[in-house]
């Protein structure tokens, strides 16, 4: 995945494969990839060779730039409804929603918390995936939000992914919050943002700016404050409605994820700016809904990235090659630029820059598939899974 574009689409034939090939690796970094014969020749009497019997495809590991895998409690119920025919308010107001979320994780104590999101860490490493990025937001209030980026912290020791954590406080205005979205955007950003500072939780503030969440001066203000603190910024944007595109623009957020309500101003917006487009198909499958439009976005010159966004309400699937190879198929993406978005596009959405490639400097982070040819990663949406999976120039899973 090396020399390729940041940006823009990506031809198939860009791909650069090395046939026969060889990875040197010392600690956590990758220090040459070439034929191995050549790597044998100029390491050989140094270095600790391993051989790989059969035929193997190797690839960086997968990058999963939007999840929510930190909670308690199924929404199987809303997802039943909604099939049925319920609305989202329809849903809420029955009990479900991300509400329901909150209260059953704010019962869970966060040992087993842990355990939970651990669980589903490794489900993601058994795909070939290194690098997860977990979001708070089903906290909501300062003591649960700090619970959960705890949580996560601990989990990300416990794990052989790395997980990088998110704070997003601003998912929806709780309901046992006694004051309006303005007042609780200013408690969290006064009381949450220089706690997650001294205990170095998160240095990444994301928001949903959506008609149901939050939007307008306030949710501004808040973002303004956290990027004027030094944080990185990534927004839930377009997934329903527009706006939140254009002030993740204008803020320079990172990411904006969702962009499934993205008009023709919007994508043009995006790709014109540093900022990654995030799609999460997933979403899209669980709430039957459009696609981003990634062709567009990619051919208007955006950096295409795609999560799983796996989380209990619309994308419990946790599946990320399955869904973004649905979205390859609908959307038309060539291998190149799927490949592109779960790996160095999917750092870039992340701000993370040692990682999504197989080149020197690297971190030693990749996936082995027993396959002679690449395209069957693709070809079988997820279902072939990697036989070894390498994370920071050590062997953590193998099958």
């Amino acid at each position: 995945m090396s020399n390729m574009p940041i940006k823009g689409p990506i031809d198939d034939s860009q791909l650069s494969i090395i046939e026969e090939g060889g990875i040197l690796i010392a600690g956590n970094t990758i220090m040459d990839v070439a034929a191995f014969d050549q790597l044998q020749q100029q390491w050989g009497e140094q270095a600790v060779l391993i051989h790989v019997e059969g035929d193997q495809v190797v690839l960086p590991g997968f990058i999963d730039c939007h999840t929510h895998i930190a909670f308690a409690g199924s929404r199987a119920n809303d997802f039943a409804l909604r099939n049925a025919g319920s609305s989202y308010l329809e849903i809420a107001a029955a009990g479900g929603g991300i509400w329901s979320t909150v209260s059953h994780t704010r019962d869970c104590d966060a040992r087993e918390l842990v355990e939970l999101t651990i669980r589903r860490a490794h489900l993601l490493l058994k795909q070939g995936i290194t690098t997860i990025e977990v979001k708070s937001g089903y906290g909501l209030n300062v003591e649960q939000e700090l619970k959960l980026l705890r949580v996560i912290r601990e989990s990300d020791r416990r794990t052989q992914p790395d997980l990088i954590p998110t704070c997003l406080a601003a998912h929806m205005l709780p309901r046992d919050f006694n004051g309006s979205a303005k007042d609780y955007l200013h408690m969290m950003a006064e009381v949450l943002f220089p706690a997650l500072k001294s205990e170095r939780l998160s240095n990444r503030i994301d928001a949903f700016i959506e008609k149901t969440a939050f939007q307008g001066e306030d949710i501004v203000a808040y973002l303004q404050k956290a990027k004027n603190m030094g944080f990185d910024l990534t927004i839930h944007a377009d997934q329903f409605t527009t706006s939140g595109s254009q002030i993740a623009v204008e803020l320079g957020a990172i990411s904006a994820d969702h962009l499934e309500a993205s008009t023709a101003f919007e994508i043009e917006l995006i790709a014109q700016s540093d900022t990654v487009a995030v799609a999460l198909p997933a979403a899209s499958i669980g709430l039957g809904c459009g696609f981003t439009p990634a062709r567009k976005l990619l051919d208007a010159g955006a950096c295409l990235a795609i999560g799983s966004d796996w989380n209990p309400g619309s994308a419990p699937m946790g599946q990320l090659v399955t869904s973004a190879t649905i979205l390859a198929a609908a959307e038309k993406l060539t291998n190149a630029e799927l490949l592109a978005a779960l790996t160095y596009r999917g750092a870039k959405a992340l701000n993370l820059s040692d990682r999504g490639i197989l080149a020197k400097g690297m971190r030693a982070d990749f996936s082995l598939f027993k396959t002679d040819n690449y395209q069957d990663i693709t070809y079988f949406q997820g279902s072939l899974q990697p036989t070894a999976v390498w994370k920071n120039g050590t062997k953590v899973l193998s099958i």
